[in-house]
């Protein structure tokens, strides 16, 4: 068997999420705060030069690993054990059913015959791993087991960079995987969290990940190409701005006095469309008919104007995640500055909470 790192298994060392994403990398810290409290004892960011990373392959491992090695310092952390994403495209995901009552090493081999099934690559090119999810719905003599893969190339790119960082990957998960982990520990605060129909908006730099699930299972899943970085672009054209500089104006807000008018606004009226477009879809595409909560997440949940954007416009309740919402918060955290960029960090928060199991 061919291990993709412990993606399912539990880690209870010292443990640090690690998000790399086309826009940069994201650290998170956690500790046990005690009475079943979790503490936030440290988070950083380091951004990523343009290229570095291309629809989650990895382009250049230098500037990758060097950024790492830089929001390590960054954070002054001394744990060196990361958990790393994969993108979920990256990953193939399969649910299968298998007899109970086999051992791990007949599990193992079951396992890897049926993914020669689905995986369109021979297993010695991949990493592969699976888990036990529990006993199948309508048969009592069978196990319901999800078993997952990605190329081996991809794998080792991460955890080289790990190396090169001077740290090491004791887990790579997915990343849509940790962003539903580091949501649910959100609706199971909310009254009634587990009846509810959630969805979740990952507005990235590039990509928009949506899920959408309720009591833990997820119902729908789904990538949309449209990201920050096309406001970035219409910045760019406006006023002849490198790229580099448009971001930075943008999010510094030091643009010109028709930025709102002639720029975000539409940007805005575009998110909203494509939120509302992708819910759509997902009743359209399942027997479902209604989102109880819609949240948004990722570098450009903060947008101003967004939320009430999308709020108006799907008639659902909308909120931006806060993925440390009921966390005690460590000395070194600034909690007015936490507020303004919590919500890029759910995924670097899902894998940190792997440590927890």
């Amino acid at each position: 068997m061919v291990n993709l790192g412990s993606l399912f298994g539990p880690s209870s060392p010292p443990l640090l999420g690690l998000d790399i994403s086309t826009s940069g990398v994201r650290l998170v810290e956690l500790a046990d705060g005690g009475k079943n409290v979790l503490r936030l004892e440290r988070y950083a960011s380091e951004p990523l030069p343009r290229g570095a990373v291309v629809d989650g392959n990895i382009e250049n491992i230098e500037q990758v690993s060097e950024a790492v090695r830089r929001v390590w310092k960054k954070s002054g952390t001394r744990v060196r054990l990361v958990a790393l994403g994969m993108p979920p495209a990256s990953v193939i995901t399969k649910k299968i059913i298998l007899p109970a009552g086999l051992t791990e090493d007949q599990l193992e081999v079951q396992v890897e015959s049926e993914a020669s099934q689905y995986i369109p690559f021979a297993l010695d090119e991949v990493s592969l791993d699976f888990d036990v999810l529990g006993m199948a719905a309508n048969s009592p003599d069978d196990i319901d087991v999800m078993l997952a893969a990605a190329r081996k190339e991809k794998v080792e790119d991460r955890v080289a960079i790990a190396e090169a960082a001077g740290l090491t990957a004791v887990v790579m998960d997915i990343d849509s995987y940790a962003a539903r982990a580091g949501l649910e520990r959100i609706t199971d605060q909310m009254p009634g969290g587990q009846d509810q129909i959630i969805a979740l908006f990952q507005i990235g730099a590039q990509v928009t990940h949506i899920s959408v699930m309720t009591g833990g299972e997820t119902l729908y899943e789904r990538e949309h190409s449209f990201g920050g970085n096309q406001l970035t672009q219409d910045i760019v054209r406006a006023y002849g701005l490198s790229f580099e500089e448009a971001d930075a104006k943008k999010k510094a807000g030091e643009l010109p006095e028709n930025y709102q008018a002639e720029l975000l606004n539409p940007f805005l009226e575009n998110a909203a469309l494509e939120v509302t477009r992708a819910i759509q879809f997902f009743y359209t595409s399942t027997p479902y008919t209604r989102v109880d909560q819609l949240f948004l997440a990722g570098g450009c949940a903060l947008i101003p104007g967004l939320l009430d954007m999308i709020a108006n416009r799907t008639k659902i309740s909308t909120a931006v995640v806060s993925p440390f919402k009921g966390m005690q918060l460590g000395p070194e955290v600034r909690e007015s500055q936490l507020r303004a960029e919590a919500p890029a960090y759910l995924v670097a928060c899902g894998l940190a909470l792997r440590r927890f199991g």
